[in-house]
């Protein structure tokens, strides 16, 4: 249990387990180490797996229709990853995950993930905790596109999330922020001149 310390932490904070349910938990959970630029899910495949990093980072991203790289999500330590939609619906991903540091990750099939919620009520209250993080942080992302600049939106996502800004190319945290890389030089000569 001692090797997912990470994972228990996070668990932990969001819902009540007993010794014995904590158990069960990670029991359902494998280690995996991948290395920087791996893609862990390609577009049009199906989202069977679920990440938590333990060290690292992920990101979930998409080519639009003029073939460019939009950044949806970046997961750092202690922060779920998987291609929500596909994982749920169980249809083929509009999404990649890709690998952007070297990283260890937990894992859990889908097919373990609802077995633990037939099995566990209390994995189901996680799970409920979890989608809603994921819609008011998706809502949230989306209402700043609309409402804010592009330097309003970099100074916002350094002051919400300076972990992307500080450890991820600047083609990344672009793609993140729906501006180009040229228009975040910009931005940051503004800001740090």
């Amino acid at each position: 249990m001692n090797d997912k310390i990470e994972l228990i932490h996070f668990l932990k904070k969001n819902i009540e387990l007993e010794d014995e349910e904590l158990k069960t938990v990670l029991s359902y959970f494998n280690t995996i180490k991948k290395s920087k630029h791996e893609i862990l899910l390609a577009n049009g495949k199906n989202s069977q797996v679920s990440y938590f990093v333990k060290k690292g980072c992920l990101r979930l991203f998409y080519i639009d229709d003029h073939g460019k790289d939009i950044t949806r999500y970046i997961a750092f330590e202690n922060q779920f990853a998987t291609e929500l939609v596909s994982f749920i619906t169980n249809q083929p991903a509009q999404e990649s995950i890709q690998v952007i540091e070297d990283s260890e990750l937990f894992y859990i099939t889908h097919e373990d993930f609802r077995m633990l919620m037939q099995r566990m009520p209390k994995w189901k209250d996680f799970y409920s905790i979890y989608l809603e993080k994921a819609y008011v942080n998706n809502a949230k992302r989306l209402i700043s596109f609309t409402t804010l600049d592009a330097a309003e939106r970099y100074k916002q996502l350094f002051k919400i999330n300076p972990n992307i800004v500080k450890r991820l190319p600047n083609k990344i945290v672009a793609s993140y922020i729906n501006i180009s890389q040229e228009t975040l030089s910009r931005i940051k000569t503004k800001i740090y001149a």
